[in-house]
């Protein structure tokens, strides 16, 4: 099952959403604020790609941590970061079975992601 993860009202989200359903592309949509953290597989995401993949660094998000964490960030604080402040995630993600999560939205991407 194709899973788009991200927040109903940011505009990449949206662009995301109109192009999967421009293209007839089934999918699901998970709210991070509405549909909550526990189900979103953050962890698995740091762990295959990195904090560095997976956070928005030019978010307002992350100019609002503190100093420290900015420089102490590794995989467990991110995960642990992203559970309190969900927009930390880069947006939207999509996810497909037996395909690494794309992360962010480009047109050439989705297309070759779901080729």
């Amino acid at each position: 099952m194709i899973r788009l993860y991200g927040i109903k009202n940011c505009d990449t989200v949206q662009k995301a959403r109109k192009w999967l359903d421009q293209h007839q592309v089934s999918y699901e949509f998970h709210d991070f604020r509405s549909d909550g953290m526990d189900s979103v597989p953050v962890d698995e995401w740091i762990n295959t790609l990195g904090w560095e993949k997976v956070l928005n660094k030019r978010s307002t998000s992350w100019r609002a941590l503190s100093d420290e964490q900015k420089t102490g960030m590794d995989d467990t604080l991110a995960a642990a970061c992203t559970q309190k402040e969900p927009t930390l995630i880069k947006r939207p993600v999509l996810t497909m079975p037996g395909k690494t999560p794309a992360f962010g939205f480009k047109t050439a991407d989705y297309e070759a992601h779901l080729a």
